[in-house]
């Protein structure tokens, strides 16, 4: 076992020595369920301890999330799980609970620079792995406060917490934090947020460190660093990637993509992958201006880019085929939903195409606001 070890701290590559420290001292195999589910090629696979123990350790070591739960519960494991061990999942079933990738841990815990003595928040339990490694990095005087929204992924991850009396585990919204437990040093998000929630700024002490994978819904996700300042505002930037399930409180309805309502065909001379393939600045900036979400389609020869707007009709499904001049738009509802990403796309081209480092946000009583180079330019958007 240390020597897998070993091998997936080679992969990760650079930490932060405490952090490395951590991942040694709390074994992952400790927290991954017999029975699970592993992306791949596009789909999942099963990883079990009993009948491929090799497979599952060799999987538990290896940086790849490791599905543990579907549809909040609502579906079990094993029952997606065929006796050849074939994956059968029913149409629109969805991943909710998981032990994150390893690289995807350390990253933020790398952000994070969570010190001994330290009270730390966390929202999102999970399989509880990441509630330890912050315990192993607080030390004896610092303190853990856990949140978990599902009772029953919380009754299993006190069973792996057992041993680790510094972390108290907290059944509850993470949205509203925990101020019993308050002020805290560090809050350590591990699920999607799309809006910052104000709670978590109230229950940081001045100079404390917010960490969170920031989730609008349009492209990419990303790392959100904050600090929060004693007048009571929090300021970070974007440092890198992030993907993660959406916390429960902010999830939102996919969209209705499908042709089975009205619309209109028109064409458009902006081919969809340009927006589709943006980078991660392009993909902030027309995220924060339209506040429209997107998906894509792949086949062998075309190319469908889905932009909407949640829980309401207006969206547009732009199809690039390859040997087709014309592209295609259908439009649905009354909003101009592909106008307006084209229009923020080129907003950002016309900005000289500044890369997601450059964009950072504020979040204050009033909400939140992502800016340019500094928290001043905001109102040029």
């Amino acid at each position: 076992m240390p020597e897998r070890i070993e091998r997936l701290l080679t992969r990760l590559g650079r930490l932060e020595e405490t952090v490395e420290q951590a991942l040694r001292a709390v074994p992952r195999h400790d927290f991954v369920p017999a029975l699970a589910l592993v992306p791949d090629e596009g789909g999942l696979r099963a990883i079990d301890r009993d009948t491929d123990p090799d497979g599952w350790w060799e999987t538990v070591y290896a940086d790849t999330s490791i599905v543990t739960q579907l549809d909040d519960g609502a579906l079990s494991v094993a029952d997606v799980v065929a006796p050849d061990g074939a994956v059968r999942l029913p149409a629109g079933t969805d991943y909710t609970s998981s032990a994150s990738a390893p690289s995807t841990v350390a990253g933020l815990l790398n952000l994070l620079d969570a010190e001994p003595g330290h009270r730390v928040l966390e929202v999102g339990t999970g399989t509880g792995w990441t509630a330890a490694l912050l315990e192993h990095l607080v030390g004896d005087g610092g303190l853990v406060v856990s949140m978990e929204i599902d009772p029953t992924v919380a009754e299993q991850a006190a069973k792996n917490l057992t041993g680790h009396d510094r972390v108290r585990l907290v059944v509850g919204d993470g949205t509203e934090g925990h101020p019993e437990g308050e002020p805290y040093d560090r809050v350590h998000v591990t699920c999607g947020v799309r809006a910052v929630p104000y709670a978590w700024v109230e229950q940081t002490r001045p100079g404390g460190v917010i960490v969170l994978p920031y989730v609008p819904g349009f492209g990419t996700g990303h790392e959100l660093r904050l600090v929060v300042t004693p007048d009571g505002l929090a300021h970070g930037r974007f440092p890198g990637f992030a993907s993660y399930m959406m916390m429960r409180p902010q999830r939102v309805p996919a969209g209705v993509l499908s042709y089975t309502r009205d619309h209109r065909a028109t064409t458009t001379t902006v081919d969809p992958r340009t927006i589709g393939h943006a980078p991660a600045g392009a993909d902030l900036v027309i995220a924060t201006l339209t506040g429209l979400h997107s998906r894509s389609l792949v086949w062998d020869d075309a190319y469908r880019l889905w932009v909407y707007e949640p829980g309401t009709p207006h969206a547009a499904a732009v199809t690039w085929t390859q040997g087709h001049r014309d592209i295609e738009v259908r439009q649905y509802g009354e909003r101009p939903v592909w106008d307006e990403v084209v229009d923020a796309y080129f907003r950002w081209v016309g900005w000289g195409q500044p890369g997601r480092s450059r964009f950072g946000m504020t979040v204050a009583p009033d909400g939140q606001r992502v800016w340019l180079d500094e928290p001043g330019r905001v109102s040029s958007w």
